[in-house]
């Protein structure tokens, strides 16, 4: 039976270059009001379990842009070696005894507090090797929940592919269907920030 009582934690990644955004900051775009890292940080938090956001560096805007919410910041000074980094940064932040980890990019604000409730439930029911978001017609997304044989795996990642190669392999594999194409919309761009505000 599963064991419910062990953490299960959002990992939100926000420690990349923005690159795309032509001197802009895609995860400080207004979204419900605030940047966007503060409120995708804010909708994780609500589902009651516990929120870890990679950040650059402690002075950077994000890391301002979360104060008062209560998530446990982790610096991520090496972002620039790719995601791979933010993600083995962030999963060595969390209780050694989680059940599993929410992977979440910070530029997806279409996925709700609800979407990733949904998501820990069905997970914590039944667990494993890895269950992915979908849009309604089957293509995998994020957000992503790895369970702990995919975890311990993050260490061998290199470059900016994030844990796509680790849920290819692994033998149980799960597709979450969201709402729409949410599952697959992020906004790397001033245009694709422009369209989805409906500039």
């Amino acid at each position: 039976m599963p064991d419910a009582t062990r953490p299960l934690p959002i990992l939100l990644l926000a420690a990349g270059a923005s690159s795309r955004m032509r001197g802009g900051d895609k995860l400080m775009e207004m979204v419900m009001g605030a940047p966007c890292v503060h409120t995708m940080a804010a909708r994780a938090s609500a589902t009651g379990h516990a929120v870890y956001v990679t950040l650059p560096n402690a002075d950077h805007p994000r890391s301002h842009a979360l104060q008062g919410l209560e998530v446990h910041r982790v610096f991520v000074p090496d972002a620039s070696a790719g995601m791979s980094r933010s993600l083995q940064k962030g999963i060595a932040a969390l209780p050694a005894d989680h059940m599993g980890a929410m992977i979440l990019p910070a530029d997806m604000p279409d996925i709700t507090t609800e979407d990733m409730a949904e998501m820990l439930t069905a997970f914590q029911t039944h667990p494993c090797d890895a269950l992915q978001a979908s849009t309604q017609d089957g293509q995998a997304g994020h957000p992503t929940i790895l369970g702990p044989a995919l975890t311990r795996q993050v260490g061998t990642l290199a470059g900016d592919k994030g844990a796509a190669s680790l849920i290819k392999a692994a033998p149980d594999v799960r597709l979450h269907p969201l709402k729409g194409k949410r599952a697959r919309l992020d906004l790397d761009t001033p245009e694709d920030w422009a369209a989805w505000r409906g500039d």
